[in-house]
């Protein structure tokens, strides 16, 4: 059991034998005993909810028999710090400003060999904490998070668009461009190793912090776990901004997985542009529909701006170091045998094919007096050429200029 487990996770006799209360188990920041427990939470005037949160801590660090230290990551203007200090916490005061650095500059002044984390607002109950570390051994994850959506939550807690809109449908897209599979990717109630934290590369400083931590261990193969909570009614102020932070955090998963945001898009729109393409030049019938030059120019288009897209992809994967690189095989072998010369050359050889019949169509015009010429379709699939071959010379040359 994890309650009753050091570092080699054996049980110490003295530990068994001798029950302390949670205050003698509470250890300051100039004591000699290092913790091996390090509960975190991020406070932005939370008076009305503190001294609630700190008394459930106390309660499963009694249950736990574990040596832990409390650190609150201050930037009140109330009582909060006074109340957090008084009780035992260590209160830090980040910085910056932000959700996530608050987090961040808590995590490197944690010493527990476990960290657990969650809001001093109420809503989340610490006592919890023993439940969800106790998962965390038996299972061998790398991070336990408490699930609301699989658990309970109370009347006014949550609102509804949050509930059945918002947090689901943000943990889809998660889980899709980042396999991490969760039910419930933004609850802030973890519990986690430290080793697992050390593999995390985390740098967002805002809200966009929840879903950072959660990509980041997604991306990096480390194992997650969740286990139902209940969600309390919050004590205080509401802090979240519903659709600017939910933003937020779409914004960062697309930014940070190019695969989906470029790649992708741009191969479907590509294929079905050369689709439409070759179809309306074959000639050939869809049913009783035939396409013609209008079609053409379409497919030609979509081809040209396919392309574009994807190559943002090869782009942002190059320069961007996103958390989660595409992985289709087209983008992963440009990226893999990355080469001005190579690039260019392929370049030069689409814009050559198309030139030359470019080419004809301009002798042509001459010949005839520079009388009117027909467009024809063999026309536009030059003119497309061109266009490609261009944008993959000088994509060449800018690849080759940011990847030194």
């Amino acid at each position: 059991m994890a309650s009753k487990s050091h570092s080699d996770g054996s049980a110490s006799a003295e530990q068994v034998l001798e029950h302390r209360s949670a205050d003698e188990l509470l250890v300051s920041r100039d004591s000699d005993i290092k913790p091996e427990l390090s509960v975190v939470m991020p406070t932005l005037n939370e008076e009305e909810g503190i001294e609630t949160c700190i008394g459930w801590i106390k309660s499963a660090v009694e249950e736990l028999q574990l040596p832990t230290e409390i650190i609150i990551s201050d930037s009140s203007t109330d009582r909060t710090p006074e109340i957090a200090h008084e009780m035992g916490a260590i209160v830090v005061e980040p910085d910056q400003p932000g959700y996530g650095y608050a987090y961040r500059y808590a995590f490197e002044r944690a010493r527990g060999q476990y960290i657990a984390m969650g809001d001093a607002d109420t809503t989340y109950d610490f006592k919890d904490i023993p439940r969800l570390l106790s998962h965390l051994e038996e299972t061998g994850a790398d991070m336990v998070m408490g699930s609301r959506l699989e658990g309970e939550i109370r009347p006014g807690a949550m609102p509804t668009l949050h509930q059945y809109i918002g947090n689901p449908l943000l943990t889809k897209f998660l889980n899709l461009f980042y396999r991490a599979g969760v039910s419930d990717a933004h609850s802030g109630f973890r519990v986690f190793r430290r080793q697992a934290l050390d593999e995390m590369d985390l740098e967002t400083t805002g809200m966009e912090f929840a879903s950072e931590m959660i990509m980041e261990a997604g991306a990096k193969d480390l194992v997650i776990e969740e286990t139902p909570i209940i969600y309390h009614e919050r004590e205080g102020e509401e802090t979240l901004e519903s659709f600017r932070d939910g933003w937020r955090h779409v914004r960062f998963m697309l930014v940070n997985a190019p695969g989906f945001l470029f790649s992708a898009p741009g191969m479907v729109m590509s294929l079905l542009g050369m689709a439409i393409m070759g179809i309306a030049y074959s000639g050939a019938s869809l049913g009783e529909a035939s396409l013609g030059i209008h079609s053409m120019i379409a497919g030609s288009l979509l081809t040209i701006v396919g392309y574009q897209v994807a190559s943002l992809g090869v782009f942002a994967a190059v320069t961007s170091d996103p958390i989660q690189k595409p992985e289709d095989p087209i983008t992963e072998r440009v990226i893999g045998s990355l080469s001005l010369e190579h690039g260019a050359t392929a370049g030069l050889l689409v814009f050559g094919a198309g030139g030359l019949y470019a080419a004809g169509l301009v002798y042509q015009w001459v010949s005839n007096g520079f009388a009117s010429l027909e467009f024809t379709m063999g026309a536009l699939v030059a003119f497309t050429a061109i266009v490609i071959g261009l944008q993959t010379v000088f994509s060449s040359f800018f690849l080759s200029s940011v990847d030194r």
